[in-house]
C-alpha cells in the first residue's frame, strides 16, 4: 500500500509486524470517546477478537517454519490486552504490556459521546471534525505527540525482537493511525495527505521491512484495516444471535 525508509542502527529487526486494533467496547457501541479510560470488551468485542485471533493464527502462524519466533506486545489497557490474549493464549505465548501503546489521550472529552461534545462545545467539535485541532483546547494529545510516542514504542520492540521474529502489536484506533503514519513518514513525504482512516474493531495492518544497501530499512504496508472474512458481513458490530450484555 505504501512504504518509507527508516534507519536501523544495528541491523537487527523483525521479519514482519502486524498491528491489531482491539475489539468492540460499550463505548465504541455508544460512540463515546474512550481515550485512555480502561473500558473492557463487551460481549460483541469478545466474539470479534476470537474470530480475529483464529484468522491471525491461520494466516500468519500455522505452517510457519519452526524456527520462526513470535513476540506479542499490547497496550496495558484491558480492551487491547484481552484482544492480545485471545490470539496468544492458545499458542502459549506471553503478552508483554507497554503503556507506550495506549490510545491517544483525549483530555476532558474522554467518556463523553460525540453528541455530548457537539452540544457542549459546538465550535471546538466542528474544529476537531475537520482536523483543525479543537480537541487540543481540552487537553487532548496532539496527533504529532501520539505519532512520536508510537514511533518510539514500535521501534523499541522492532529492534528488541531481532530477526526471524513476527511482531504482533495490539493497540487502539487513533494510536495505530498516527503511529503508522509516523513509521511510514506520511506526514513528511505527503504533507497534503489527510491521514489513515481509523481501523475497524478487531482489524489489523500488516507491514514488512526490507534492508537497503545503505543500512536503512524500508517499510511496506501490505494490508490496512483488514479483518476476518466474516467481518465483511453487515452484522460484524451486531452479530445475529448474540445478545449484547454489557
Amino acid at each position: 500500500m505504501t512504504d518509507s525508509v527508516a534507519t536501523v542502527e544495528d541491523g537487527r529487526h523483525v521479519r514482519s509486524m502486524t498491528v491489531v486494533r482491539h475489539g468492540q467496547t460499550s463505548y465504541n457501541a455508544g460512540h463515546r470517546m474512550q481515550g485512555q479510560i480502561d473500558i473492557p470488551l463487551n460481549s460483541v468485542g469478545r466474539w470479534q477478537v476470537e474470530r480475529t485471533a483464529e484468522e491471525l493464527r491461520a494466516e500468519y502462524v500455522d505452517g510457519a517454519p519452526q524456527d520462526r519466533r513470535l513476540l506479542v506486545v499490547s497496550s496495558d489497557l484491558g480492551r487491547a490486552a484481552a484482544t492480545a490474549h485471545a490470539f496468544a493464549d492458545p499458542l502459549d505465548q506471553p503478552v508483554h504490556l507497554d503503556p507506550g501503546l495506549r490510545e491517544r489521550n483525549f483530555g476532558e472529552w474522554e467518556g463523553a459521546s460525540a453528541e455530548e461534545v457537539r452540544q457542549r462545545w459546538p465550535e471546538d467539535y466542528e474544529s476537531w471534525t475537520r482536523g483543525a485541532g479543537g480537541e487540543l483546547l481540552h487537553g487532548a494529545e496532539t496527533k504529532a505527540q501520539v505519532g512520536k510516542r508510537g514511533l518510539e514504542t514500535l521501534n523499541r520492540w522492532i529492534h528488541r525482537a531481532g530477526p526471524d521474529t513476527d511482531l504482533m502489536v495490539f493497540s487502539h484506533g487513533s494510536f495505530i493511525a498516527q503511529a503508522l503514519q509516523a513509521l511510514l513518514g506520511m506526514a513528511s513525504e505527503y504533507p497534503e495527505y489527510l491521514g489513515l482512516v481509523t481501523m475497524r474493531n478487531a482489524h489489523w495492518a500488516r507491514l514488512m521491512p526490507r534492508d537497503l544497501p545503505d543500512g536503512g530499512l524500508r517499510w511496506s504496508m501490505i494490508d490496512y484495516n483488514r479483518g476476518p472474512a466474516i467481518a465483511m458481513r453487515g452484522d460484524w458490530n451486531n452479530p445475529r444471535g448474540l445478545v449484547q450484555t454489557d
